[in-house]
């Protein structure tokens, strides 16, 4: 422990194994600048793509992006994640997202379009089997791409009332429920075809969520009533200045905390923006570099941002200005094939 009893800071990276990744790394966050530390690298499972921690911080989930896909549970204690029993299929191919609802474990299975929820035991580890998997159905007009349903990100709102889950091949996010185990579709809200929405992310107030677009650059913003249930585009908005040079790619999306501000990362310009929150509308304040090469997921903590850089093979972060958003590169760590980072 550090800082009068407070546990330390740690931030959790994952990696895709198959591409030369080294599995999950544990680096230490400096309380300053953010600036992180390698402490050790857990080998646990293939391709852990996709991280998410319980609550209380005390254990730490995996998806393992496979052609089978299982999802493994680890403790957190000391410096290195300790395996909590063995990995659990998830009857879905591909899962690249998962998230706590309802007391399960959720994944978004790309490769099958689906989701999966897999039980929590009270001590946090996982039950031996999937309770219940939803099929996603549908497909969008772009070829090859959406031929079919591609579940790319699940997750609670933030009432804790339902389950969003964001679909790449439908042009959809589906409001789910969560009866017995089994998820099941409440409201399903069409995007603009073809659009391909990749993840979302609520605003602090609960009364917005920011769609973000990996088929076209551009963020769908969304009213979001917790009380029905129901979510309703308003606007778009473009994440990219011009017209990119080729495909854009755009990844993940984080809200600042006082919901001032909304970033983004986009793989195939290699840049972090910055969008400015104006009600019910978004924009675009300008980009910079990422720091490496692919910026597959961001994250953001304590006024700082990291960006996973997966084909150059690093986490960089940065400090981000109070009153303009703006990143201003700090560091980097080198993670071969690093896909997301969390922080607890």
């Amino acid at each position: 422990m550090a800082d009068g009893g407070r546990r330390q800071r740690r931030a959790f990276i994952g990696s895709f194994t198959a591409a030369g990744g080294p599995g999950i790394v544990t680096a230490a966050v400096a309380a300053d600048t953010g600036a992180l530390t390698p402490l050790s690298t857990l080998n646990g499972v293939p391709d852990p793509s996709y991280l998410a921690l319980s609550p209380d911080g005390d254990m730490l989930y995996a998806v393992s992006e496979t052609a089978d896909g299982a999802v493994a549970a680890y403790r957190v204690h000391g410096d290195e994640p300790e395996p909590a029993g063995p990995p659990v299929p998830v009857d879905g191919s591909g899962p690249t997202h998962l998230g706590l609802f309802a007391g399960h474990v959720l994944t978004a299975n790309y490769g099958s379009g689906s989701v999966s929820a897999v039980p929590l035991r009270a001590d946090g580890t996982l039950a031996r089997a999937a309770s219940g998997v939803l099929r996603h159905t549908g497909s969008g007009p772009h070829t090859p791409r959406q031929q079919g349903p591609h579940a790319h990100q699940v997750q609670s709102d933030p009432s804790g009332r339902w389950a969003v889950s964001v679909d790449l091949g439908t042009d959809s996010v589906r409001v789910c429920t969560l009866t017995d185990g089994v998820p099941a579709v409440h409201r399903e809200t069409a995007l603009r075809p073809g659009s391909g929405p990749r993840h979302l992310a609520f605003h602090p107030d609960g009364t917005r969520a920011y769609v973000l677009n990996e088929l076209t650059p551009t963020v769908t913003v969304c009213r979001w009533d917790a009380a029905d249930g129901t979510l309703r585009p308003l606007a778009e908005t473009p994440v990219l200045p011009g017209a990119p040079a080729g495909d854009a790619y755009p990844s993940g999306v984080v809200v600042s905390p006082d919901g001032r501000f909304v970033w983004t990362a986009t793989r195939g310009e290699d840049v972090l923006s910055v969008l400015a929150v104006e009600g019910e509308t978004l924009r675009l304040l300008g980009t910079v570099p990422c720091g490496g090469h692919w910026p597959r997921a961001i994250a953001e903590s304590d006024g700082v941002l990291y960006a996973a850089n997966e084909r150059s093979g690093d986490v960089t972060w940065f400090a981000l200005d109070a009153e303009t958003g703006m990143p201003r590169r700090g560091g980097s760590l080198k993670v071969p094939a690093a896909s997301c980072v969390v922080l607890g």
